[in-house]
C-alpha cells in the first residue's frame, strides 16, 4: 500500500469500493497498472455511472478508495471461506485508516461475505442478509455510521459481457454518491 499514498489523503476518502481478490499478476491491481482488466472495468463502471474518470487517480479524487477483500489471488473458480477469513483482519484494519468514510460498496459475494464477517465480529450479526444480490440491492443497509451497498463484481472478464450487471453496478455507484450528497461530511467547495 505504500506505493499508493501519493494518490490521496486518507481524510478525503468518503467511499470505499471493495472487490473480490488480488489479480494473479500484482501489476494488474488498481494502483499498479493503467491498462489491466481490473482497472479498465472499474473505470468503465464509473464512466457508465456518469463520472468522467479516466484514471484510478481520477477515481480517488472523487473520494473513493479501491481495495479487495482477499489480499491474494483467488485459487480457483471459487473463493474458499478460509481465505476470506484469513484476510478479514487486514481488511478491517484497512478500513480504519479513513476517518471520514461514510459509504461502502461491496462488489460481489466475496466482499459481502468479508464485510459480514467484520459486522458479526463487532455486533454479533451480519450487515447484509443472505439472498441474491439483485433481490436485496435496492434495500438500505447500515453498519455503525456507514451506508453499505451490496453490488456485483466489476473486475473480472464476465463484467464485459454481462450488460445487466454493468447497468446495476453503475446504478449502485450513482446511488452511493447520491447518498453521500444527501449526507455530506465535507465541504464541496
Amino acid at each position: 500500500m505504500d506505493d499508493i499514498e501519493f494518490l490521496f489523503n486518507n481524510e478525503e476518502i468518503y467511499l470505499c469500493m471493495i472487490a473480490e481478490a488480488m489479480p494473479e499478476n500484482k501489476t494488474d491491481y488498481f494502483y499498479s497498472s493503467s491498462d489491466s482488466l481490473c482497472v479498465l472495468n472499474t473505470l468503465s463502471a464509473f464512466q457508465q455511472a456518469g463520472f468522467p474518470a479516466h484514471s484510478i487517480a481520477g477515481i480517488t479524487r472523487l473520494g473513493v478508495y479501491l481495495t479487495v477483500a482477499v489480499k491474494e489471488p483467488r485459487p480457483g473458480t471459487s473463493m474458499p471461506r478460509e481465505l476470506i477469513e484469513k484476510h478479514n483482519p487486514a481488511l478491517e484494519q484497512e478500513l480504519t485508516q479513513f476517518p471520514n468514510l461514510k459509504v461502502i460498496l461491496l462488489m460481489g459475494d466475496v466482499a459481502i461475505t468479508a464485510f459480514n464477517l467484520i459486522a458479526r465480529r463487532r455486533t454479533g450479526k451480519r450487515c447484509i442478509p443472505a439472498g441474491s444480490t439483485y433481490k436485496i440491492r435496492d434495500q438500505q443497509f447500515f453498519f455503525e455510521d456507514l451506508r453499505v451497498f451490496p453490488s456485483y463484481l466489476q473486475t473480472g472478464q464476465n463484467f464485459l459481457i454481462e450488460k445487466a450487471k454493468q447497468r446495476m453496478v453503475a446504478d449502485d455507484i450513482r446511488r452511493a454518491f447520491a447518498w453521500l450528497e444527501q449526507h455530506p461530511t465535507h465541504d464541496h467547495s
